[in-house]
């Protein structure tokens, strides 16, 4: 998909390292690199980051879905975190599941190489 540069990046996603890796309709993977700002107390990926992760991902999946001349928000989010992150990248992977008039359901999971490290399922409203 052939999209404006200003359209699927923003500041935020810029700060924290958020690279897009594909997007289709519906679909979008974005990746984030562990580096030291994104750490914990513990030395180990916030889970800050790992949710911002997932809310950029998911954002440009609804985008994709609905057309990127139409704004949409996120309405509600849960995640589970499965699995801590030391070090090297994560990869989150977003698909609209639902694609209503007003409403889109969308799930996300954020993987390093074959392991799970969250799950997520958010509500995004078409403003």
């Amino acid at each position: 998909m052939d999209v404006a540069p200003e359209y699927v990046q923003s500041a935020f996603s810029q700060l924290l390292g958020c690279s897009l890796q594909r997007l289709e309709a519906g679909v979008a993977e974005v990746s984030l690199a562990v580096a030291p700002h994104l750490r914990n107390r513990g030395q180990k990926l916030h889970g800050g980051a790992i949710f911002s992760l997932v809310d950029i991902a998911m954002g440009l999946a609804c985008s994709s879905s609905h057309g990127f001349e139409q704004q949409s928000v996120t309405l509600e989010c849960k995640i589970n975190y499965l699995r801590a992150v030391s070090d090297g990248e994560v990869l989150c992977t977003a698909r609209v599941l639902h694609a209503g008039k007003r409403t889109l359901v969308v799930d996300a999971d954020v993987v390093q190489g074959d392991k799970l490290v969250a799950k997520a399922q958010g509500t995004f409203v078409a403003l």
